[in-house]
């Protein structure tokens, strides 16, 4: 049990940084992530909406209890990432760029699993 929440926090810990810090740049719009938005052919309107939303996920999979919520953020998180993915794919092919929004999609799986192994031995309690 103690191994598992060691796991958790860490993994969570840095998936909640990673995401957090990956917002801040996206609510101020800085030129380099306009850039990159504007390759990828997204609309600049939609990137200061998806930073305050990775922002408030990452807080959210912080948060201890609202096991529902916490669900919701790991999904939204989730589907960030996957489309992060998919799009540079599309646009650039398999190339480097992938490797960032992937150690994100790695940190969220260990996260969300350890997490789902925590809450499932505390409800056999």
């Amino acid at each position: 049990m103690k191994k598992n929440k060691i796991i958790f926090w860490t993994t969570t810990i840095l998936f909640a940084l990673f995401m957090g810090l990956g917002a801040i740049p996206d609510i101020l719009m800085i030129d380099e992530v306009k850039k990159v938005f504007e390759h990828l052919g997204y609309p600049m309107y939609l990137l200061p909406f998806l930073g305050v939303a990775k922002a408030l996920g990452a807080i959210t999979i912080l948060i201890p209890k609202f096991n529902r919520l916490k669900e919701w953020a790991y999904a939204g998180l989730c589907i960030d990432l996957v489309g992060a993915t998919y799009s540079i794919i599309q646009v650039d092919g398999f190339s480097s760029n992938i490797l960032i929004p992937s150690i994100g999609i790695l940190l969220l799986t260990a996260s969300y699993i350890f997490w789902c192994k925590i809450k499932a031995i505390n409800n056999k309690v």
